[in-house]
């Protein structure tokens, strides 16, 4: 699939990236929301074209002004991840007291799905490996299970939801792990999955919900008052200059990182 939505033999794309953070160096002349100067930050999509010194954009796009508490560093790491995980978030709607199980909550999404979730006043499971046991903790997670020590299907625990973002467990495996009336979350849409959500959707108390995000300006905005509010926060684990671009997508690809990875530009 990927290969596919990159090119078969060579990247569709030349130029990678979709979140930024940044100064508006100019403007069109019929644009009303912003002006030169003003600091911003956004998502470009999977047309990418974000790892450069200038990115044009439609007025209308995801870009809004930029937290005033964050640098453009950490800007640059929020939109995607956070945008992703308060609208599949949506689909459940959380209420508090409710426990929720969030299985990849080390990854960009699962991150700011942490947050997210305890801001609604519910108790957070994240699964995630060894090396960011820490990490999910300091995000604010109630509990952490490490997938390699323990599978949470079989911990006798039960959740209101749970969310399982890269689909690494599934239904069939987790169902005895919801509570009466509970919802398991996928971030996605596969054959499989849909006629899951469709049964369910018609008998048993248990439901699939499979989404995606569909990304607004406006939900872009409600991340920056969160961030700015000290509702969510960000974690910079590696800084590269544009000039070490690969390297950066390397230690990426290599599944190390605990936080997020970040090119930056010296004139910013």
């Amino acid at each position: 699939i990927q290969r596919l939505d990159f090119g078969l033999r060579k990247p569709k794309k030349k130029i990678l990236g979709s979140e930024f953070a940044g100064e508006i160096e100019s403007v069109g002349k019929d644009v009303k929301l912003f002006k030169k100067g003003d600091e911003v930050f956004g998502y470009t999509g999977p047309s990418g074209g974000a790892n450069a010194e200038f990115l044009s954009l439609p007025e209308d796009g995801r870009v809004a002004s930029k937290p005033s508490n964050m640098t453009y560093e950490e800007a640059s790491t929020v939109p995607f991840g956070a945008m992703t995980a308060l609208n599949l978030l949506k689909k459940v709607n959380i209420q508090s007291g409710q426990k929720i199980l969030i299985n990849g909550a080390s990854g960009g999404i699962g991150s700011f799905a942490i947050q997210l979730a305890k801001n609604s006043g519910a108790e957070v499971t994240g699964v995630c490996g060894t090396p960011r046991l820490e990490y999910v903790k300091s995000l604010g997670a109630d509990k952490v299970i490490d997938y390699t020590k323990e599978d949470f299907t079989k911990s006798g625990e039960t959740y209101d939801v749970i969310f399982d973002i890269l689909g690494k467990s599934s239904f069939r495996r987790g169902k005895k792990s919801l509570k009466k009336n509970g919802r398991y979350l996928y971030a996605s849409f596969k054959t499989r999955k849909l006629l899951q959500m469709l049964r369910t959707s018609m008998f048993g108390n248990k439901k699939v919900i499979c989404a995606i995000s569909m990304d607004k300006t406006e939900d872009l905005i409600a991340i920056k008052e969160l961030v700015e509010a000290g509702k969510i926060r960000t974690i910079i684990d590696k800084s590269y200059p544009m000039e070490q671009a690969a390297e950066a997508h390397s230690y990426f690809e290599k599944g190390l990182k605990k936080g997020s990875v970040v090119i930056t530009l010296d004139h910013l």
